[in-house]
């Protein structure tokens, strides 16, 4: 790691125009995803019924299917936790049965071809009404988040760096999502905390940034300000590669190794720490120098007469 401890001096702000193009480019072609083909709402949204099974063994996932698929359900079969642990998904339907006619009729047909009994552990049934709540309270969720940094970071620093912020953190959920909507991961209420994790962890990269350029300004005066954002970001950046790396590292275990019921809460926040890391240095700097902050708008105004009353 001796090339993290060693000073940079990468004139990032040179390709502050590219990308800005680039991040052009990828909101329109995410917002053009979410248009055209939307979001794969999982049933915490759509409601449906939930069906969790214990095998005596580990059983092949496309014969689950299968024999799902040839009972008559349209079904959503994963991995929980153990290999022997399957949950099955089903979407709501207009027939009308209970949660136990459904959950035999589905235990009838895992049943086929199996040696041993499989174990009945749970079914939840979510309602559409249910679902509807959830997606609102979803959406309402990330706007209080977005109105709190706006806020926080305006008390913090200037209304500059509130922009800069929320532009950035607009990016990262925009971009997120339009990823999450083209591979058509499956959209539930772990993916809605994975982009509330992603606010999170891309205001913190750009809060440090934001506090190093506050920093500098008073510190480098007879600098431009391009400059002195081009020095923060270089100060800033072995913090931004290792934290982004180890957070990676995790994602990336968790991606592989967690099973296939947090495949959308990793693969989620492993697209927004990446997004989050360029948009920290690219999206909120450029708009902060866009807006045209400067030093004089984080120098304090000396009041008239105070350099008198420290007179002896």
């Amino acid at each position: 790691m001796r090339f993290l401890r060693a000073k940079t001096n990468i004139d990032f702000m040179s390709q502050s125009k590219l990308a800005l193009i680039f991040s052009s480019i990828l909101i329109v072609c995410s917002i053009t995803s979410l248009a055209l083909n939307g979001l794969n709402f999982g049933l915490d949204f759509t409601g449906g019924t939930l069906i969790e099974v214990g095998y005596p063994s580990a059983p092949e996932i496309s014969d689950v299917r299968a024999n799902l698929k040839r009972a008559g359900f349209d079904s959503i079969v994963q991995t929980f936790g153990t290999a022997t642990d399957i949950v099955v998904r089903i979407p709501p339907s207009e027939a009308t049965e209970s949660n136990a006619e459904l959950s035999t009729r589905v235990l009838a047909a895992l049943s086929e071809s199996v040696d041993g009994e499989i174990e009945m552990r749970r079914v939840e049934f979510v309602g559409p009404q249910v679902g509807d709540e959830l997606a609102e309270q979803g959406i309402l969720a990330v706007i209080y988040a977005m109105v709190g940094v706006f806020l926080y970071v305006m008390f913090r620093f200037q209304w500059r760096f509130s922009v800069g912020a929320v532009a950035a953190l607009f990016h990262d959920i925009v971009v997120s999502m339009g990823v999450l909507s083209f591979v058509q991961i499956e959209f539930n209420l772990t993916v809605v905390a994975a982009i509330l994790a992603v606010v999170g962890y891309s205001l913190n990269d750009t809060i440090v940034l934001f506090d190093r350029i506050r920093e500098n300004f008073p510190r480098y005066r007879k600098r431009q300000p391009v400059e002195v954002v081009n020095t923060s970001i270089n100060e800033t950046l072995s913090r931004t590669l290792m934290t982004s790396t180890t957070t990676l590292l995790v994602l990336s275990a968790l991606f592989y190794f967690g099973g296939e019921i947090i495949h959308g809460f990793a693969f989620t926040l492993i697209v927004g720490v990446v997004i989050g890391t360029y948009s920290s240095i690219y999206v909120a700097s450029t708009a902060l120098l866009m807006l045209g902050v400067s030093k004089f708008d984080l120098m304090e105004v000396e009041k008239e007469g105070a350099t008198l009353n420290t007179r002896p």
